[in-house]
């Protein structure tokens, strides 16, 4: 489990356990990823923190990333059947969203709520419906709950929005029922989510509480990363190289009417934006992955509808299914062969498989001493994750660096030690763990007597 990834289990088992839900403007988003996965849960049979497993949590985000292909079937009316079907493929086989919609963090249902809040707004500009638009309304609350950086979607959406009004004569300012139905829901949908249902209304002050934090961490806070690194992540291996290519030539094959043109400027912002932004991670990537996904189809159908002999479009057919099998090829290769490699381009500051053994050595140490409840101190400024996989220990606590220490059977720090830790600790044995790329773990466990092996 990814540092991001444990945060959200505890917050999940927090809510198992009975606990009231607080929304935190920090660093833990907003609270529509809890809100799929604690309920998921509990059908799946977990009651508390402790009997959550890896599968229960990352079931939800697995689950919202199939409702993203599903919804390309909605799609077709708006952008064709050639181009949602290739975006559904992609999003179906591609490393980046296979990778990421098996992470128990927010962008899977971020990435579905964008979808859908772009399908039912086109419909409600469109058609004028006050079905879109209250399904537009609760899209873009859901993507707020998901992550206050919605806040971007929502300019790139209104400037595309912008444009059609004024270039495309079938988009028409919406009617006052329209943008009624579409706030109103909205309102209500945020207001319940942030409130927990009304159980927490300092939720909506916090809310805009998180502004001037998004602001400085923006700035990067150590994850900065140039221009151009979003392009250079997209465009590694097969499936990225293709797709960028393909994404190109559809920018320039988009027909300069309908909802495709207003798509050009949702992807060209948004790829701008996120590009200027200091703060950068690989997960962020799949806000692109959804318009270039769609633009990669575009390219398709033009190439498909250029000709219609037979020769050609099975030369077409046999050159992707080459891309499919390449793309396969990678996703095999970062998804699952080696998912946590430092190589791997999506594994960003991931947890190491070492630290898998740690809470088994445990379990054997405390069998070895006859301990039935271990009193478990970790000492460390940052202890992510070890929260989630010392769960099943309920004497854990955790310590900041120059605590006070308490008396503990087993004790865990980072390698750099103080000098009074140190000589604390120094009649300990060391057993040495990976955390993270770079960084150690060690636990300290009582010197075997003499007459122990």
């Amino acid at each position: 489990m990814h540092t991001d990834e444990s945060i959200n289990a505890y917050l999940t088992g927090e809510l198992l356990d009975g606990k009231e839900y607080h929304y935190d403007p920090r660093d833990r988003h907003g609270p529509a990823l809890l809100a799929v996965a604690e309920p998921l849960a509990k059908l799946l049979g977990a009651k508390n923190f402790v009997e959550l497993t890896e599968t229960q949590l990352r079931l939800s985000t697995v689950l919202t990333g199939t409702a993203t292909i599903l919804l390309f079937g909605a799609a077709v009316e708006v952008f064709g059947f050639i181009a949602c079907l290739i975006a559904a493929l992609l999003f179906a086989f591609a490393p980046l969203p296979v990778y990421y919609s098996r992470y128990f963090i927010h962008e899977s249902l971020f990435v579905a709520a964008t979808l859908g809040l772009i399908l039912s707004g086109w419909r409600a500009l469109l058609k004028k419906s006050l079905m879109s638009a209250a399904l537009a309304g609760f899209c873009a609350a859901l993507m707020l709950a998901c992550k206050e950086t919605a806040v971007i979607h929502f300019f790139a959406l209104g400037v595309a929005a912008l444009i059609g009004w004024r270039l495309l004569p079938m988009v028409q300012m919406p009617k006052s029922k329209v943008i009624v139905i579409a706030g109103g829901v909205f309102l209500t949908t945020i207001v319940l989510l942030f409130t927990w249902f009304g159980q927490n209304w300092s939720g909506l002050a916090d809310l805009f509480r998180a502004v001037p934090h998004l602001a400085s961490r923006a700035g990067g806070e150590g994850h900065e990363k140039p221009f151009w690194y979003y392009a250079r992540l997209l465009a590694d291996g097969w499936s990225g190289a293709v797709l960028l290519g393909l994404a190109t030539l559809g920018i320039f094959r988009a027909r300069q009417a309908g909802p495709r043109l207003l798509l050009v400027v949702y992807a060209l912002l948004i790829a701008v934006i996120y590009s200027a932004i200091p703060y950068k991670t690989p997960w962020l990537a799949l806000n692109f992955w959804l318009p270039l996904a769609l633009l990669a189809g575009f390219a398709v159908e033009w190439l498909w509808r250029a000709t219609s002999k037979p020769f050609p479009r099975a030369l077409i057919l046999i050159g992707l299914t080459t891309v499919g099998f390449l793309m396969a090829h990678d996703t095999r290769k970062w998804v699952f062969q080696i998912p946590a490699d430092e190589k791997n381009p999506y594994a960003y500051a991931h947890t190491s498989e070492d630290l898998l053994s740690l809470p088994k050595r445990l379990e054997e140490l405390t069998q070895q001493k006859n301990i039935s409840n271990p009193r478990i101190t970790v000492i460390a400024a940052d202890a992510w994750p070890l929260p989630w996989y010392l769960r099943k220990f309920s004497q854990a606590g955790f310590l900041q660096p120059g605590q006070a220490m308490w008396d503990a059977d087993f004790f865990i720090t980072t390698s750099d030690l103080s000098d009074e830790l140190a000589e604390r600790l120094k009649h300990l044995r060391p057993e040495f763990f990976g955390w993270r790329p770079g960084v150690i773990l060690i636990l300290w466990t009582p010197a075997p007597a003499k007459s122990e092996p």
